[in-house]
């Protein structure tokens, strides 16, 4: 399923992530950026310890992420050229919404910095860090949305693993 939005088009997909073949890939990452489980596990573990290494080397040099921020190392063994760690929010930390809308702006905001055509996210928040599937999508997509009408970026896609996600992102995509 796709649309156009500006010169660009948003996709959404049911598939693993890791095998994308995009410029990058959105990791639904910590504030730590410790991959250990979840979105961030399964990229460590298919492309490799150097993205661990590389977001430790991060933390070493500038402190933990912010929630609602983002940063980017290379993308190992995967299919991507870079791996973007976003920081999203906690159900019950306050000011969800928001923290969830600047981590996919931010997302974007590096994508264009780094020259990147394409891109795919996750339902950021969605899985441990317990933030509702519809209202992230109704933010992930609103932002990105909004974001394309001034960039540079070709392709967004919203790769969700599990299919109660991908409908739901579906039926809010199709309103």
């Amino acid at each position: 399923m796709e649309k156009s939005v500006a010169n660009s088009t948003i996709k959404l997909v049911k598939e693993d992530i890791t095998e994308q073949q995009t410029d990058a890939i959105v990791n639904a990452a910590n504030e730590h950026l410790a991959h250990g489980g979840g979105v961030a596990g399964a990229i460590v573990r298919k492309g490799g310890r150097t993205i661990q290494d590389e977001s430790n080397e991060w933390i070493k040099a500038h402190g933990s992420v912010k929630t609602g921020y983002a940063v980017i190392t290379a993308a190992g063994a995967l299919n991507a050229k870079y791996v973007i760690h976003a920081v999203g929010p906690i159900m019950g930390s306050g000011n969800e919404d928001e923290k969830l809308r600047s981590a996919t702006l931010n997302s974007l905001k590096l994508a264009d910095q780094y020259g990147i055509r394409s891109i795919a996210f996750p339902a950021i928040s969605t899985g441990i860090f317990g933030y509702p599937v519809e209202r992230c999508a109704n933010i992930m997509l609103a932002t990105t949305e909004d974001y394309l009408q001034q960039s540079d970026i070709e392709t967004v896609i919203f790769c969700l693993y599990d299919q109660k996600s991908y409908k739901v992102f579906q039926r809010v995509f199709e309103e």
